[in-house]
């Protein structure tokens, strides 16, 4: 083998190198840039799941509000069953005294009807 042989030789090894390694370089650089789309759509994914936690927790605490303010409504204008009761015991023991103070106005009456002389209006 003469030194014209070596030397293509040589360059047709060193080219397929070359090629194997350029090849190489662009996989390299597609799976690079494959990861770094991957990381942003794992930022950009973990951003809206932060968002949606965010926005979860706003309407729990403004649901958790509502709540608080709807019992104190309930609570300021509602009766509940016990003082209901108590509030219709006492309208009954306020109906009882005057029933008793009609039926003593009437006995009253009897008695001063009773009292009086009794005048004769007739004519003879």
């Amino acid at each position: 083998m003469n030194y014209a042989d070596l030397q293509s030789n040589v360059f047709f090894i060193l080219a397929l190198v070359g090629s194997l390694a350029a090849f190489w370089w662009r996989v390299e650089g597609k799976i690079d840039a494959a990861k770094a789309d991957a990381l942003r759509a794992a930022e950009a994914a973990e951003r809206d799941a932060t968002l949606r936690a965010d926005g979860a927790h706003t309407i729990a605490n403004l649901s958790v509000t509502q709540l608080a303010e709807y019992k104190t409504h309930v609570a300021e204008h509602y009766v509940t069953k016990v003082g209901l009761r108590e509030s219709t015991e006492h309208i009954m023991e306020a109906i009882a005294g005057v029933r008793g103070s009609v039926d003593a106005i009437g006995q009253r009456m009897d008695r001063v009807l009773e009292r009086r002389p009794h005048v004769d209006t007739r004519r003879d």
